[in-house]
């Protein structure tokens, strides 16, 4: 059974452990593919960041961080990044992560959730979140260097809460 809970210190290790081969991947995430251990769990855990694991059995299968988009006049509208363990894709995770997120934002205040940056080549997570009601609301061509497609389209995607 998929449990959802705030992460904590002693939670890093397996936060490293699924973000270290997203990060090295490059297809999904802006971050440096040779970011070192410690930096991004600095940028994963920042002080703005509300971070959440995803477990089954005890075992850290995802891990998202909620957060105000913008300040000021768009600190209304919220801003995740997710990342799912290799062995758990396609079980749910994902999904279970982005309800739990949309409840959390309602739950906080926030009136609006954007996804700034998603990849268009990650059809798995462009047809995931079309499913939980974000639409594309604008395009980014060549915006993302793809480590296997080379420069690729990234989406603005965007709902209400």
């Amino acid at each position: 059974m998929l449990a959802i809970r705030h992460a904590q210190s002693a939670d890093r290790g397996g936060v490293w452990g699924i973000l270290e081969p997203v990060i090295r991947a490059g297809e999904a995430y802006t971050l440096p593919r040779d970011l070192q251990r410690e930096d991004a769990l600095a940028f994963w855990f920042a002080a703005e960041h509300e971070v959440h694991v995803a477990e089954e059995e005890g075992v850290t299968v995802g891990t998202y961080f909620l957060r105000a988009n913008q300040g000021g006049g768009g600190a209304h509208v919220a801003n995740c990044g997710y990342a799912t363990a290799a062995a758990a894709t396609g079980r749910g995770v994902g999904s279970a992560m982005c309800a739990h997120s949309l409840g959390r934002a309602r739950e906080r205040g926030f009136r609006a959730m954007q996804f700034n940056f998603v990849i268009s080549s990650n059809e798995r997570a462009v047809r995931l979140w079309q499913r939980h009601g974000f639409a594309i609301v604008g395009r980014l061509p060549k915006a993302f260097l793809h480590a296997e497609l080379g420069y690729t389209e990234a989406l603005v995607m965007y709902r209400e809460l």
